[in-house]
């Protein structure tokens, strides 16, 4: 999706040296290779950016009003790689040169153990109630449990409240909801960027909603900091910059943990962030999607919903879905938990349109009250197969001099191709992107997810083995004939020790069906 700033605030930007660079290895293990090579002719950074969703808009349809060219605009615009990719898909048996899809953020990993469980009987069960009207929040029988699941996996201080819960069919529903009940047509949120880019289209198609950019940098400044690191003085920053371009700031929408970057964030700085938002009377929106899928152990995961006394809980608005964390995008399930009642029911209203059926409330229930199936069986063996797959792109990427950040949690890679660009510049890494698809293999360019640096693109590994093999394949072919621009310097680089051959081969074993 392309969204175009209208103005930016600059700062000067810095180069950290070679002993600096190190002990972010050493300390994050975030597998990022410094690229100074270039620094100097870099811009100023930009600081944050509002965007103007249909800067580029054209239409010439008559058949549509003024809204419905601006939403076919929208489709038009950003499905062109996915319309593509459908067209030709790869089917190791029907289209075995068909386009291999690592762009698309799915968990296709877990198929047999999700069919097996919502293939047993307590799944299948009808009553006159499950066909009728049902409370446009949601069944209260799944309510009850829905606030169970999360207190439990949140781990929440005190049980969540099942009047606080409202469900409906996935969480672009929920953030379209949500963007028109909390703003009016023009205001705005916060959201650091790289982001998720089709919440774009999630807040403006309904509500007229923009969002700005805070954006984050790859540099590291300092000892204790990390590449994309979000921190409250570039909220504030991002804040007085569209206040002074006279955008009306509502809210700030966080994503933990996030996408693009796999980053989460600490219960320190989710605080800080809290009290910033409560400060300015900001309410704050967290996407938890991917929640129960932190394969890395040292990875200390904290939902929101797990602080002692939120800073301001009427303006904090928790989401979740089944999507990621059980692979079931398809299904077409999602939450919200709020304990503003006012929010609460203008939502609920929206569920007019985005309800569930009955059928589809019930399994809910049964699959999330089944703790027993969750955590013996679904989530060591979906954590040990993310990890897995993780591994073995992460040692292709190593093995092709990628740098990349290593995290630990979600489905992607992100990715720095930068020294693929003969020019940093979007255009160039468009150019970089047609490549990989035209040798039949979709990803994710960095502009998508409105990133400011050109080169960086998001690579999906929950998939199987043999799919992860000939995309990875692929990918490479497109590199080998693709010069790169200037290797990095010695005195800039640090590399992660390299999987070995027997490690990566153990890795794609246990992506194996069992």
């Amino acid at each position: 999706m392309s969204t175009l700033p209208e103005k930016e605030s600059r700062a000067p930007t810095t180069c950290l040296g070679p002993a600096s660079t190190h002990s972010l290895d050493s300390n994050h293990r975030d597998g990022l290779e410094r690229e100074c090579s270039r620094k100097s002719d870099q811009k100023p950074r930009e600081l944050y950016g509002v965007g103007n969703p249909i800067a580029m808009f054209s239409s010439d349809s008559s058949h549509l009003s003024s809204r419905g060219r601006v939403i076919k605009w929208f489709w038009d615009s950003a499905e062109k790689g996915y319309r593509t990719y459908h067209m030709d898909e790869y089917d190791e048996d029907k289209n075995p040169n068909g386009i291999i899809n690592l762009g698309t953020s799915e968990n296709k990993l877990c198929f047999d153990l999700l069919s097996r469980r919502l293939s047993q009987s307590d799944m299948l069960h009808v009553e006159p109630s499950l066909l009728q009207y049902p409370d446009w929040r949601g069944h209260l029988f799944l309510r009850k449990e829905v606030a169970r699941f999360l207190s439990f996996y949140c781990k929440s201080p005190a049980p969540l409240k099942p009047e606080s819960v409202v469900v409906l069919n996935g969480c672009a529903s929920l953030f379209s909801a949500l963007a028109t009940v909390l703003c009016e047509a023009g205001e705005a949120f916060l959201i650091p960027a790289p982001y998720y880019g089709a919440i774009t289209q999630h807040v403006y198609l309904y509500g007229s909603v923009r969002l700005v950019y805070v954006y984050l940098d790859s540099e590291v400044t300092g000892l204790d900091t990390r590449p994309f690191q979000l921190s409250v003085e570039k909220l504030e920053m991002a804040l007085q910059g569209a206040n002074s371009e006279g955008v009306k700031v509502k809210g700030l929408i966080l994503i933990n943990p996030q996408n693009p970057l796999g980053d989460t964030y600490s219960p320190e700085e989710l605080r800080e962030y809290l009290e910033f938002a409560k400060r300015h009377e900001l309410h704050v929106v967290v996407d938890e999607v991917y929640m129960l899928s932190v394969f890395e152990e040292s990875v200390g995961y904290r939902s929101v919903l797990s602080l002692d006394r939120l800073p301001d809980p009427q303006r904090t608005h928790v989401m979740w879905a089944a999507s990621k964390d059980f692979g079931m995008s398809g299904l077409r399930f999602g939450t919200l938990y709020t304990e503003n009642q006012d929010v609460a029911t203008a939502v609920a209203s929206l569920c007019r349109y985005h309800g569930l059926s009955g059928l589809v409330q019930h399994q809910m229930a049964q699959l999330l009250q089944d703790h027993d199936w969750i955590n013996q069986v679904y989530l060591p063996q979906n954590h040990a197969r993310l990890k897995a797959a993780h591994t073995y792109v992460a040692g292709e990427l190593r093995a092709l001099g990628i740098p990349f950040l290593d995290r630990g949690a979600g489905f992607f890679i992100w990715a720095d191709f930068r020294k693929y660009l003969p020019e940093a510049t979007f255009e160039e890494e468009m150019l970089l992107w047609r490549r990989f698809l035209d040798n039949k293999v979709l990803l994710s360019f960095g502009k998508a997810f409105e990133c400011k640096e050109p080169g960086w693109f998001r690579l999906v590994f929950s998939d199987k083995a043999h799919r992860l093999r000939l995309g990875m394949q692929r990918v490479r072919q497109v590199l080998k004939g693709t010069s790169q621009v200037a290797e990095d310097p010695p005195s800039c680089q640090s590399q992660e020790p390299r999987a070995s051959t027997g490690e990566l081969v153990t890795a794609l074993r246990l992506l194996l069906p069992t």
